[in-house]
Formats: C-alpha cells, sequence, structure tokens
C-alpha cells in the first residue's frame, strides 16, 4: 500500500460508473485510480466510490495515504486478498484456534467477572448462530479446539467475497478474535462494543496500574483502524 507521501497532482476527485458495468471507479481529473500494485480499482458500489473520491478531494497539497483509510482497504482487498485468497481464509481461520475470547485470567476475581461478562456472550452467540462452539481455557495454556467448529468457522469465512474478507481480516487481526470480527460483519455488536470487548484486557491494566503515554497512542491507532474497517464495510452496500 502507499506509505508516503507525495504532492497532489490532480485538482478534482469523483466517482464514476465504469463503461464494462462492472463496478464504480475513481477518477482523478477524468483519469481512473489505479491500485499500488498498478491493477484496475474497481470497486463494488457507488457509495464506497465516494468515499474514496472524498479521500482523494480532502487532500492537500501533499497526499498522506493515512488519511486515506478507506482506500487503503479497498486496494488491500484487490492487491493483497484476491491473489492471496486461500491463505487469508486459512489465517482467519486459525484464529479460532487461539482466540482472545477463549483465554481468560485465572486471577484477579474481578478481571475473570469482567471478561466473562464481556466475552462470554459472543461465545454463545458464535455457537448459537453460527454453529461455532469453541472451547475456553485460563492462563496462556493452549485449548485443542473441535475440528468440526472450526470447520464451519471457516465456511462462514469463505463465504465472504474478497471485499468483505477484508473487512474481516481488519477487524480480526485488530481485535485478536474472529469472533469478534464476525460478530461486527452480521451486525451482531457495534464496532464501538467491538473495540471495548478488545481492549479489555489493556482496559483493566491500565485501571490498576495507570496509564502512560505509548499505551494510549497504541489504544488510539487501534480504535481508529477498527472504526474505519467498520465505516469501509459499511460502505461496500
Amino acid at each position: 500500500m502507499l506509505t508516503q507521501s507525495i504532492k497532489r497532482f490532480y485538482k478534482k476527485a469523483e466517482a464514476s460508473a465504469d463503461d464494462s458495468g462492472a463496478g464504480w471507479r475513481v477518477l482523478l481529473d477524468g483519469r481512473a485510480v489505479k491500485t499500488p500494485a498498478k491493477a484496475d480499482f474497481v470497486l463494488p458500489s457507488d457509495v464506497l466510490a465516494g468515499e474514496i473520491a472524498r479521500e482523494w478531494d480532502a487532500q492537500g497539497e501533499k497526499i498522506q495515504p493515512s488519511t486515506m483509510p478507506i482506500m487503503q482497504l479497498a486496494a488491500t482487498a484487490i492487491d493483497r486478498v484476491r491473489p492471496n485468497r486461500s491463505v487469508v481464509v486459512a489465517e482467519l481461520t486459525g484464529y479460532g484456534r487461539s482466540d482472545l475470547l477463549c483465554y481468560r485470567a485465572s486471577f484477579p476475581e474481578d478481571l475473570i467477572e469482567r471478561q466473562a461478562k464481556a466475552w462470554q456472550p459472543l461465545l454463545d452467540w458464535a455457537e448459537r448462530d453460527l454453529g461455532v462452539a469453541l472451547l475456553v481455557t485460563e492462563g496462556v495454556m493452549p485449548v485443542t479446539q473441535d475440528e468440526q467448529s472450526l470447520l464451519r468457522l471457516q465456511e462462514h469465512i469463505d463465504a465472504f467475497d474478497d471485499y468483505y474478507l477484508t473487512a474481516l481480516h481488519s477487524l480480526t487481526t485488530i481485535s485478536g478474535s474472529v469472533v469478534i470480527g464476525l460478530a461486527v460483519m452480521k451486525q451482531h455488536i457495534s464496532a464501538e462494543k467491538a473495540f471495548e470487548c478488545a481492549m479489555l484486557d489493556e482496559e483493566y491494566s491500565m485501571e490498576k496500574w495507570g496509564k502512560d503515554d505509548e499505551a494510549l497512542a497504541r489504544r488510539e491507532r487501534h480504535k481508529a483502524e477498527l472504526l474505519a474497517a467498520a465505516r469501509y464495510l459499511g460502505l461496500l452496500g
């Protein structure tokens, strides 16, 4: 993906239906945007293309890729997820073997209760609505998950197209939980709730031991990335 700023080279950005009817494009002074890997940047919805055009239009004298999260996610779907789809599906399925929600504290009691209250309803939802039953353990000792549940998990993941799969990948890797990712994808919980669940342990530590600038910066970065992934998901239509 784009990582360095470059000088703005266009005046106007706009979304336009692709001539072939395959989807929507983003045009810079009438010229179609390409992905960083120079692939055709064809998008599945007009609202997604419109939002990315607004990201381009909002740039100043220099283009700052970090201020274009929706563009980055859509380009990732084309450049990285599409050619490596089976690898991405396998990676996300692997989260089911070590999902954040399955690894609970053995002490202190208030943290145990907080984790159970926030996390167990999500595991219950996954079992009830997705047929994915994941076992819970204490500490860091690994737990062997049921292979049939993991196969059902893989089926749910593989059912998403490349654009949606990109959203799930971002939500999962940020939160450390494919269950949290799927819960957002299927509108079971909000992105804000997902962030609360993902940051539960870190929030507890900050309450007990105090906050530091590095931890706060990391927390805000993760929140921004998670909310951007959820916003991108909503734009897919």
